[in-house]
């Protein structure tokens, strides 16, 4: 058993060198590539599909020039589903339990759609940081406010995900131990421990694909504000 419960979640490194880039890189490499033939295989056709029903659903609430980011939301969302299901195989290694790689995703992202908003329409970007209506003495107030919930938005993309599996590996972890530890001695323990640790994978499938679509979804709608 590991010296610490958190120990997992310390990047993998062989002969001085990290490998969360080997980490990173192979999600890539489960994808099938698109052919120019006319009849694909299933599983290109199924991988079409889901994109193209993702996208559609995903660039439906903005307008035609944010549908330039469809290629790139559509990216970030299979690369984030892809290793967040990874990370969830027996002596595998998560990246996005990484707060500094999930910190190194958002802020990008969300610096390019504030950019994006300062360059197209500066009035309403800017008009965002005081609702209309707002009694004099309450402006500078409201102002302040409103500038720091815009600059803390990539913080809590990071640390949302961050913190969602990090919760996750860390039950999975306790219950398992829990169940290693009752076996001997209170077998039917042991395996109600076991049914719900089984219940409790399911659940953490669910919330990596959850979470992967909205950290992206989260984008997509900051992106509808500066558009």
């Amino acid at each position: 058993m590991n010296l610490s419960f958190f120990d997992q979640f310390m990047s993998p490194t062989m002969l001085g060198i990290p490998l969360i880039l080997l980490a990173m890189t192979i999600p890539w490499l489960l994808y099938v590539s698109p052919t120019d033939r006319w009849l694909n295989n299933r599983l290109t056709t199924l991988q079409t599909w889901f994109l193209a029903t993702f996208t559609k659903q995903l660039m439906l609430p903005l307008n035609i020039k944010g549908h330039k980011w469809a290629l790139s939301l559509s990216s970030l969302m299979v690369f984030l589903i892809t290793m967040n299901l990874l990370g969830l195989l027996p002596y595998t290694f998560t990246p996005t339990t990484q707060l500094s790689l999930n910190l190194g995703l958002a802020v990008p992202f969300w610096l390019a759609t504030v950019l994006i908003g300062l360059r197209n329409q500066p009035t309403a970007a800017l008009g965002h940081l005081l609702p209309e209506g707002t009694p004099t003495l309450l402006i500078p107030i409201l102002i302040i406010i409103e500038t720091i919930s815009l600059f803390i938005r990539p913080l809590a993309l990071g640390v949302r995900l961050t913190a969602n599996l990090t919760a996750g590996h860390l039950l999975i972890q306790l219950i398992s131990t829990a169940v290693f530890v009752l076996m001997p001695m209170m077998p039917t323990t042991a395996i109600i421990t076991a049914i719900v640790l089984f219940l409790l994978t399911l659940l953490e499938i669910a919330v990596a694909m959850i979470q992967a679509y909205v950290f992206v979804l989260l984008l997509s709608l900051y992106l509808q504000e500066n558009t």
